[in-house]
Order: C-alpha cells, then sequence, then structure tokens
C-alpha cells in the first residue's frame, strides 16, 4: 500500500486537497495500488464523501468525547468519515516516547474500528510499539523527512532488520519520491510505504504515484 500523508502543505488544503485526494484516487485505481490519504483535520469530512479510498487523520487523542478544549477525539473522526489515524509521527510527539498514552489512544482506536498506523523513528522504538498490537507500524527515520535521499538508499539495513522484527505491519517512510525506493522497500520486507511531500509538493502528483506504483510491479 501507499499513505499518502497531505502535512498541512498548501498545496493540499481546502479545495486543493479535495482535488488532490480525487485525482490521486483515479490514479491508485488505474493502477491497482491500495492506497490511504490523510488530509487536514478540517478536510477529513468533505473529502470522505467524495472518495471512496481510505482516509485517515493525521493525529487523535485518546478521547470519545466531552470537554477537551483544543484536543481531537476520536469520535468526531470517525464521524466525520475517518477510517484509521496516524500516531507518534515525528512532527507529532511527545519528547519522550509514551507506551501508556500510545496504549490507551491505539485501545480505544481498535473500540471504534479505526485502523492505526503508528509512527517509530528508530527499531529499538518500534519493537517496543509492536508490542501495543498497532494496526501498522512505520519506520522514519526523522533526519531524512522531506529530504531527497530516502530511507530505501540511506539506511537499507534499518528496513531489513526492520521487517524482521515487525513483519507484515511493516511500513517505511521519509525521503520516498522514486520507483526505485518502494521497490527496494518491498524487497527488504516491507509492506508498503508513507509518502507526503514528494508527492503532494510535486508539479504532477499523479505522475509521481504513477512511477511509485510500478515499483509494486
Amino acid at each position: 500500500m501507499i499513505i499518502i500523508n497531505f502535512k498541512a502543505y498548501k498545496e493540499a488544503t481546502g479545495k486543493r486537497a479535495l482535488s488532490l485526494a480525487k485525482s490521486l484516487e483515479k490514479e491508485a485505481k488505474k493502477h491497482k495500488i491500495p492506497l490511504i490519504i490523510c488530509p487536514q483535520f478540517t478536510d477529513i469530512k468533505e473529502i470522505s464523501k467524495a472518495v471512496k479510498i481510505p482516509v485517515y487523520a493525521q493525529h487523535a487523542d485518546p478521547l470519545e468525547s466531552g470537554a477537551y478544549t483544543g484536543f481531537i477525539s476520536m469520535k468526531s473522526l470517525k464521524e466525520a468519515g475517518a477510517k484509521g489515524i496516524l500516531l507518534n509521527h515525528s512532527e507529532h510527539r511527545s519528547k519522550k516516547l509514551d507506551l501508556e498514552l500510545l496504549k490507551r489512544t491505539i485501545n480505544l482506536a481498535e473500540r471504534l474500528n479505526l485502523k492505526t498506523v503508528v509512527f517509530a523513528r528508530d527499531i529499538e522504538e518500534a519493537k517496543k510499539i509492536k508490542k501495543l498490537n498497532p494496526r501498522y507500524l512505520a519506520i522514519e527515520p526523522p533526519e531524512l523527512i522531506g529530504g531527497k535521499i530516502s530511507v530505501s538508499e540511506d539506511k537499507p539495513e534499518l528496513i531489513k532488520k526492520s521487517a524482521k522484527a515487525i513483519g507484515k505491519k511493516l511500513l517505511v517512510g521519509a525521503g520516498i519520491h522514486k520507483m526505485e525506493d518502494v521497490k527496494v522497500a518491498l524487497e527488504l520486507g516491507a509492506s508498503g510505504v508513507v509518502v507526503s511531500s514528494g508527492i503532494v509538493k510535486a508539479k504532477n502528483p499523479k505522475k509521481v504515484l504513477a512511477d511509485l506504483a510500478n515499483g509494486f510491479r
């Protein structure tokens, strides 16, 4: 699978996010590649109504409803149409890995039938998170996020060791932007990739997605 994180890029906000979602869905269908998109919270409801591919939220708090000003409740995300959530991304996490918080969040997500993709910075962190039983576990070395050198190029051994430790739940990200990145990741044992700026900020996102899809062949 390919997960595309829209982050808060201006190229994927509001009407542009909706247009991008529709375009990427059409391209993914053409290449028969399972695709998940992760727009900003404010765009989830409209996008989830317009596309059939799964829409995930970029974060969630372990709350259903109540007096929680400024927090993102899972129940509201589910009602907006989200099918899953990203957790512990390097750009949205506590300074120290909070396993108890992650455990509560994952458990509540499962109870509400929301799938979880939990991010880890390295294999040591990934092994700890695996015990919490998320649906997917994504390895993303933070120093490579948003860069032009991918994890497949710079840290192939990390993917190989992570696949051995994590198994089929493993996804990889950071710097993924071309077919060879996907091909290497899969050959080393990953089940899919996480992409962001490589597609969202590209001049032709559909073309980049088509190129990445060829890595699955």
